[in-house]
């Protein structure tokens, strides 16, 4: 049987879900694009951003191997273009260095004995200095315990004072009124 729809406006029928192409095509520039391809998704899955150690030496060890072949090419290239008796020259000149570089190392090592002592003597002295800090500060402390002490006694007695009653309950007021006095005499003054 003939379709009744003609050929420009025919749907696809997937099931129960029809597609039209200009659906399509609307709701996909209002949606960004058409998304990743499934293949694209399963690649992109399967790449990993994370730390991996052997990759990591792998790409350790070429650069290494790259600076050797790279410093053998220098020497190579050089040795290429002075061939000329002036090299001897430059083996005796390096001879020179080392003993030189070997007389340095032994002078460091004396004065790194003697730097040694030199440290040892400040640790200590700073060491000293932080005990000394330490002790004034505890002392200060301790100062400051007992005054908060004494001020806590006296004002415990001054409250039991206050709340001093009679047999009958009633408070007595002779320490209130002297209370009241002393704050009063010690505004003045």
């Amino acid at each position: 049987m003939k379709s009744r729809i003609p050929n420009g406006k025919r749907e696809k029928n997937l099931g129960s879900i029809s597609i039209n192409p200009k659906k399509m095509k609307k709701n996909m520039t209002r949606l960004g694009g058409g998304g990743l391809s499934l293949e694209a998704f399963a690649n992109a899955k399967t790449k990993s951003n994370e730390y991996n150690p052997a990759l990591i030496k792998k790409q350790r060890e070429f650069y290494k191997n790259a600076k050797y072949v790279s410093k053998y090419k220098k020497s190579l290239k050089q040795e290429s273009q002075q061939n000329d008796p002036s090299s001897s020259m430059r083996l005796l000149e390096a001879a020179n260095e080392t003993r030189e570089t070997c007389k340095m190392d032994r002078e460091n090592k004396k004065s790194k004995k003697n730097s040694s002592l030199s440290l040892r003597e400040l640790y200590e002295k700073k060491h000293e200095e932080e005990e000394k800090a330490r002790l004034e500060r505890e002392a200060i402390i301790q100062a400051k315990k007992k005054e908060i002490g004494r001020s806590e006694s006296r004002r415990k007695a001054l409250r039991e004072k206050m709340f001093k009653k009679t047999k009958s309950g009633q408070p007595i007021m002779k320490y209130r009124i002297e209370h009241l006095l002393q704050t009063i005499q010690g505004s003045t003054h």
